[in-house]
């Protein structure tokens, strides 16, 4: 049985539409994450999944039971569902350790599993006042775990957080779903933090789903341009342009990531083309190439190359 089923969920504020006929479902310890530009209704939608927000119409079932909206309650939420705001704030000038323990259900030993894997054991002593932002981050965390959620709902988790302090969220989250038994949804406005840690993505625009799948399906099968563009460079190529690289589409198009091209000093490897520009990226090199009048972004981790030159161009088999 499903954990979460939102059905046909709906909202509009001042004839401006929020959300528009959302469903979807999530399994037992299933991690989902919902991306999409600014303004493409994720807040509103996670808000109303953990019962802070009250939708005009549709229904949302948490272990087969109805969340009431924040209009249908006294206090809103639900004692199943954890949520953390964007805009969380910790008490200024306590001790960590005075913030943990409150409301904490857990047994002694649990928690303090649970300080070392949301890496805060070191910080318990410590004043608030005197932490950074991922600490802080992970502190407020740990603060809704201790009261034994189902279910974590997190809005735009990294959105502050430089790369390091991002990956060790996302190794936190990973540990929590094996060690606690904890399912996961969270929101994103920059999809490539989603890619290596969901187990489904939802990509949102203008209050709908635009599509649903496993992250290979969303980066390599796009539904549409807004999908591709939302994960990375892509090339749109038109029939005529595919032609060039030996492929027939019946006058469709192709969506081709640019780490699907394969790039030789062989002649027989491909059709003849120019670097036009080239870009060192960290662990790859982005290039600019021209073959027969089609330009296509190339990724390549090999360094033997150089803008000018003369190369031959194929699509990876």
């Amino acid at each position: 049985m499903a954990l979460l089923q939102v059905q046909h969920i709906s909202k509009k504020v001042n004839d401006i539409i929020l959300l528009d006929d959302i469903s979807f479902e999530q399994q037992p310890l299933q991690k989902i994450a919902i991306t999409g530009e600014s303004g493409a209704g994720k807040t509103t939608l996670l808000k109303i999944i953990s019962g802070h927000g009250q939708a005009d119409s549709g229904t949302v079932l948490f272990e087969a039971k109805k969340v009431a909206g924040s209009e249908e309650q006294l206090l809103p939420g639900h004692k199943k569902i954890a949520y953390l705001s964007q805009h969380y704030e910790l008490l200024n000038n306590y001790y960590v350790e005075e913030l943990v323990w409150f409301g904490n259900q857990l047994s002694e030993e649990n928690a303090g599993k649970l300080f070392d894997i949301c890496r805060i054991t070191h910080l318990l002593r410590r004043r608030t006042n005197k932490l950074s932002g991922g600490e802080k981050q992970r502190i407020a965390l740990c603060m809704l775990l201790v009261k034994q959620p189902v279910l974590l709902v997190l809005d735009e988790p990294f959105s502050n957080l430089d790369p390091i302090h991002t990956d060790i969220l996302k190794t936190v989250l990973d540990e929590l779903t094996d060690g606690f038994q904890i399912s996961c949804i969270l929101t994103s406005h920059d999809p490539h933090d989603t890619l290596s840690w969901a187990d489904e993505i939802i990509v949102m625009k203008e209050g709908k789903i635009v599509q649903q799948g496993a992250p290979e399906e969303i980066y390599h099968t796009p539904i549409n341009e807004y999908v591709a563009g939302m994960f990375g460079r892509y090339n749109l190529l038109t029939a005529n342009d595919a032609a060039v690289f030996g492929i027939e589409l019946n006058g469709k198009t192709v969506m081709l990531r640019p780490e699907e091209f394969v790039l030789s000093k062989n002649p027989a490897e491909g059709v003849k083309g120019v670097i036009e520009q080239m870009s060192f990226r960290g662990s790859f090199y982005e290039l600019q190439v021209l073959a027969n009048n089609v330009s296509v972004v190339v990724r390549t981790m090999s360094n033997e190359w150089r803008k000018g030159d003369t190369m031959f161009i194929k699509i990876r088999s």
